[in-house]
């Protein structure tokens, strides 16, 4: 069991590899995109979609699947990348991202992208979609479970709080969010310009379950999104402490980078770092 564990991890960190190159090759291209928060949840979604989820690529719309809600809508090339690895669409879809008319927009459109559960991009409002998913999925007696990833900016917003007051009043334990904790927002350290913490003790008195975990952490990612399906009558919440631009040296514990695409240069030095992790 000890080896199964050992070769599935070592899959993971090499496929959250790969789309950590495209991320940072797609966006370069485009010449805009928002790298830092998208290279810091990669590895939480490469478990969700290549460990955890119930999901089919051959048939986006099975009613019984898994959802995946991207609330932080701007980290958009990591569910891209992690998507076309899957199998949703062709990998050298990735090089059209943010061209005009193409499926891969700035933010996630469910109307152009197959795969896409929301159309996000509006801070503060995935939760309270997810929660709608959620509820939809206990009145239909359905088994299937909600993924939601919230930024720990995005946790300004009151809306955000809003969900979560309804999520625990409607005991939603099909429901679990994960909010990537990296520190930093668009305009620096988020407990300078709104500070967030005690953050856990904040959910739990909103009527959530809370696990803390390192969240590039493959075996404590695993760990917390098994243990989120036991937990009864009341949703879970992982707070997954990251680091923004994880994998990419310079870009790591970098502000600007939140929105900053690399330059023909610095992709080059990201490629050889990441290539040879």
């Amino acid at each position: 069991m000890k080896r199964m564990k050992k070769e599935l991890i070592s899959k993971l960190e090499e496929r959250a590899k790969r789309i950590r190159h495209h991320v940072v090759t797609m966006i370069e291209k485009a010449g805009s995109g928002h790298p830092g928060g998208s290279l810091s949840c990669v590895d939480i979604m490469t478990v969700l979609y290549f460990y955890k989820m119930c999901h089919n690529p051959k048939n986006p719309d099975w009613e019984d699947r898994d959802r995946f809600v991207l609330c932080k809508g701007h980290a958009a090339p990591a569910l891209y990348a992690t998507l076309a690895e899957a199998g949703y669409f062709q990998v050298k879809e990735l090089k059209k991202l943010r061209n005009f008319q193409s499926m891969l927009q700035g933010h996630p459109d469910k109307n152009r992208t197959v795969g896409i559960e929301m159309s996000s991009g509006s801070l503060g409002q995935g939760l309270s979609f997810a929660n709608g998913l959620a509820l939809a999925g206990k009145l239909d007696k359905k088994n299937y479970r909600i993924y939601a990833l919230l930024g720990d900016g995005e946790c300004d917003e009151g809306q955000v709080w809003e969900a979560a007051m309804t999520a625990a009043q409607y005991k939603l334990d099909n429901l679990t969010a994960i909010v990537d904790r990296n520190g930093l927002q668009i305009d620096g350290p988020t407990e300078r310009i709104m500070s967030l913490e005690p953050f856990a003790k904040k959910w739990q008195a909103f009527g959530w379950h809370v696990i803390e975990i390192d969240g590039h952490n493959f075996q404590e990612i695993i760990s917390a999104l098994d243990k989120s399906e036991k937990i009864k009558g009341q949703p879970v919440v992982i707070i997954a402490h990251l680091i923004k631009g994880k994998g990419v040296s310079f870009m790591e514990w970098v502000a600007d980078f939140h929105g900053r695409p690399p330059t023909k240069e610095e992709l080059e030095y990201a490629t050889k770092e990441l290539m040879e992790k």
